[in-house]
């Protein structure tokens, strides 16, 4: 089974709020894990198509080749999920978010593969509490990302799946803490570079 992967990504300028108090430079380190989650996917035996929902202009001229981009309506994640959901058409489709990362394309594959039994599946952030990838069929997902998502997802009958805490599918990067974890045990070289041109620490 092969998917289409929805990836949403807001404007750069307002992207990682909680990060963007803690360190300067928030918008390119966006940008860097974005193309880091969208390498991986490109990488990814299981995904198909990869759909970008995004408004920015930087994101959309920076997407790799290959990337079908989409207009974010921009009044939310959902609506951006439900526009890339709408593009992709009926079938196996998945939603992952922007902020990975450390993210493998071995990760997807795994992940993508354990979700395809199942109607819906998901992935939960390392918290416990959010969501970092949600998998189903399109149209029949029902995304409803944001504080707490975890919850409503298994309201709405997404399985969690088993994914190891220390998987980078669930390091999601909200804040200094969740990035200085991730680089000591490795990021894509889109978010080394910016990582290193602005002397975050690793530890």
């Amino acid at each position: 089974m092969t998917w289409n992967l929805i990836i949403p990504v807001k404007g750069l300028h307002l992207a990682k709020s909680r990060l963007r108090r803690q360190l300067d430079g928030v918008a390119d380190l966006a940008l860097a894990f974005a193309l880091d989650t969208l390498a991986a996917a490109q990488e990814s035996r299981a995904v198909q198509r990869i759909i970008l929902v995004s408004n920015d202009a930087r994101m959309r001229a920076a997407a790799p080749r290959g990337v079908l981009i989409v207009d974010d309506p921009g009044t939310g994640l959902n609506p951006a999920v439900a526009a890339g959901l709408r593009r992709a058409g009926p079938g196996p489709a998945a939603v992952v978010t922007a902020d990975l990362p450390g993210v493998r394309a071995a990760d997807l594959d795994r992940v993508l593969a354990a979700a395809g039994p199942l109607g819906r599946a998901m992935v939960t952030d390392h918290s416990g509490r959010g969501t970092t990838l949600l998998a189903g069929r399109a149209p029949d997902l029902d995304p409803k990302f944001g504080p707490g998502s975890r919850q409503r997802h298994e309201g709405s009958g997404h399985t969690v799946l088993d994914v190891p805490p220390s998987s980078p599918l669930r390091w999601d990067v909200d804040e200094l803490t969740d990035l200085t974890f991730l680089l000591r045990r490795g990021v894509g070289a889109h978010t080394a570079r910016a990582v290193a041109a602005r002397g975050v620490p690793a530890a």
